[in-house]
């Protein structure tokens, strides 16, 4: 084979290489900033509802329940987190069971439950005078009390 073939073959195998489309190199959904994204947006939306359930008002924890449902599917993502998720998962549906039979000391009994088994916090009150709580514009707490 001459020079003049094996660069035309080298270069006909380049054309071909170059129209296979790539492997998605993602990093996958799964980090732990979007846990802590998670549990800081969800979790504080939870604990948020310490005085609806306090109060018994059902309507109020009811009208939250995509928060239980994301805090569920955010912090615990991985296969690793299984069992987590279906602890957190039966404490959801028990806090919601007890929506349906309008029971409010077992909502407060259950909700009590839920935050302390996922050891759920509020997000701190950070005044931005004597403090900074976030760091750019697409950090998760931008928008909330801990600015």
């Amino acid at each position: 084979m001459d020079r003049r073939a094996a660069f035309g073959q080298i270069a006909v195998t380049g054309a071909a290489l170059a129209s296979i489309p790539a492997v998605a190199n993602a990093d996958g959904a799964v980090s732990s900033a979007t846990k802590a994204r998670a549990k800081g947006i969800y979790g504080d939306r939870i604990c948020a509802l310490k005085d609806a359930v306090a109060k018994g008002d059902f309507a109020a924890v009811a009208a939250e329940k995509n928060a239980f449902i994301l805090y569920n599917s955010g912090a615990y993502p991985t296969a690793k987190d299984k069992a987590d998720k279906a602890a957190a998962i039966d404490g959801t549906n028990k806090i919601f069971a007890a929506i349906r039979s309008k029971d409010a000391g077992a909502l407060k009994s259950s909700y009590d439950a839920y935050v302390k088994a996922n050891d759920i916090k509020p997000l701190p009150d950070i005044d931005a005078n004597f403090g900074q709580g976030y760091s750019s514009d697409y950090d998760y707490r931008v928008n909330t009390k801990s600015a």
